[in-house]
């Protein structure tokens, strides 16, 4: 599925003679100009409208499980009292971004608000040991990575083994479902024969800079401690289950007039209702037999 433009909360949607203005505008731009916009989201060429297409699901949702993380993603830190993202810049230097977009302070509810703040992630196969290996690519186009010593940068052109992170869940039984994970590294476990087993987990640790206090995180701590359960969210359209939910219900859509249409009378509620289950549980053409079968033995026995 193609990434579409992200869009964050309180963006204000452009009409179509706005769309072509700023088209013309930028056809016509001077380079001594500058830049002509420096906005977070951008417009995607303008196609034919289909009124049948399936309205895309640009929601925020947390994740229950390693294996649903595909696509846009946030980090949501356990920093209090306001919860921070891990986010980045172009040039990859990985930092705390504070969250603007939730519910009540709620980390449950986090939705980014700038793009930095967003990490695509892709699963890369062979993981093993019960993890999900997976590689996240930041707004710069670069992928996020961990050195030996839990240095974090977002500055690899490619995915190497300083790039692929093993998410697991953080506690099967208290967290599964919570969208709070273990997002482990290889920092810290040397090389060769030397090479420790033991994993290191990306973590955030409160810093006094004088009178300010300041956020700095790293991915080489040592076991599992409430720093290093990070929430994760990602867009609805990308989770499995919502999806497979969504293709379901879009298979279960049918008219009565349709069902009518195909057994050639008119029917009962009972009868619609019937045909309905039926196609959810994938025995509508046998049941549309029988309604037409009992329509027929209804009509002689009158």
């Amino acid at each position: 599925m193609p990434i579409k433009p992200l869009a964050f909360k309180g963006d204000k949607k452009s009409s179509s003679s706005k769309k072509r203005k700023a088209a013309a505008a930028g056809l016509h731009h001077d380079a001594l100009d500058g830049p002509p916009s420096t906005t977070l989201t951008t417009s995607a060429p303008s196609t034919p409208a289909d009124v049948n297409a399936p309205v895309e699901d640009d929601t925020w949702v947390t994740a229950d499980a390693p294996t649903d993380l595909t696509g846009p993603i946030i980090f949501v830190l356990p920093t209090q009292p306001t919860p921070c993202a891990l986010a980045c810049d172009d040039a990859g230097s990985v930092f705390t971004s504070q969250l603007e977009n939730l519910i009540e302070g709620d980390p449950a509810t986090a939705e980014p608000h700038d793009v930095r703040q967003v990490w695509i992630a892709t699963q890369i196969p062979g993981a093993g040991g019960g993890n999900v290996l997976v590689s996240f690519k930041g707004s710069g186009g670069r992928y996020l990575g961990c050195d030996r010593g839990g240095f974090l940068r977002a500055d690899a052109v490619a995915v190497g083994v300083g790039e692929g992170f093993r998410v697991s869940v953080a506690d099967a039984e208290e967290n599964v479902g919570k969208g709070r994970f273990l997002v482990g590294t290889d920092a810290g476990t040397g090389e060769g024969k030397e090479k420790e087993q033991k994993i290191r987990y990306v973590f955030v640790e409160e810093r006094r800079e004088g009178s300010q206090k300041a956020w700095e995180i790293r991915g080489d701590g040592e076991g599992i401690t409430d720093a290093s359960m990070l929430r994760i969210r990602m867009q609805a359209r990308f989770k499995p289950r919502l999806k497979a939910n969504k293709e379901m219900k879009a298979k279960e859509k049918i008219s009565r007039r349709e069902l009518e249409t195909a057994v050639g009378r008119r029917l009962e509620d009972d009868e619609v209702k019937r045909l309905k289950k039926a196609r959810r549980n994938g025995t509508y053409h046998e049941e549309v037999l029988d309604v037409r079968v009992k329509g027929k033995h209804d009509k002689f026995a009158s």
